[in-house]
């Protein structure tokens, strides 16, 4: 009965992702271009860990295989969504760019062969 600690890893992982992505968000002064940004990335950011909790807990592979994809979109759409605040808050590009570079590896996790394994049969 001992929990698989890769699994909570991740769980944990995209956890503090969302975490970091409010922290984040709180840093940008809200204006015209930013206010829609700072919404789009909180949303993109925080449904990563929270599809990923749906996922392991599917009730089928095709719910697994469907929560999983959105895990994939939303990292790579929070990608974006902190690429544009990086262009309007040149002041965070760098924060910006170690939060990119984060949901970019959780987006490779979503795509490695250990999910699609899950996908298969």
């Amino acid at each position: 009965m001992t929990e698989n600690p890769k699994k909570f890893d991740l769980e944990e992982r995209t956890a503090k992702f969302g975490e970091n992505i409010i922290r984040f968000t709180k840093k940008i002064k809200e204006t015209a271009i930013t206010k829609p940004l700072i919404i789009q990335l909180v949303k993109s950011g925080t449904s990563i860990g929270a599809n990923y909790c749906e996922a392991d807990d599917a009730e089928s592979k095709k719910d697994f295989k469907h929560k999983i994809g959105i895990c994939k979109k939303e990292a790579k759409e929070t990608k974006h969504w902190l690429r544009m605040i990086a262009i309007d808050v040149p002041e965070l590009k760098i924060e910006a760019r170690v939060l990119w570079q984060e949901a970019k590896e959780l987006n490779l996790i979503f795509n490695s062969p250990v999910h699609q394994l899950k996908l298969v049969g």
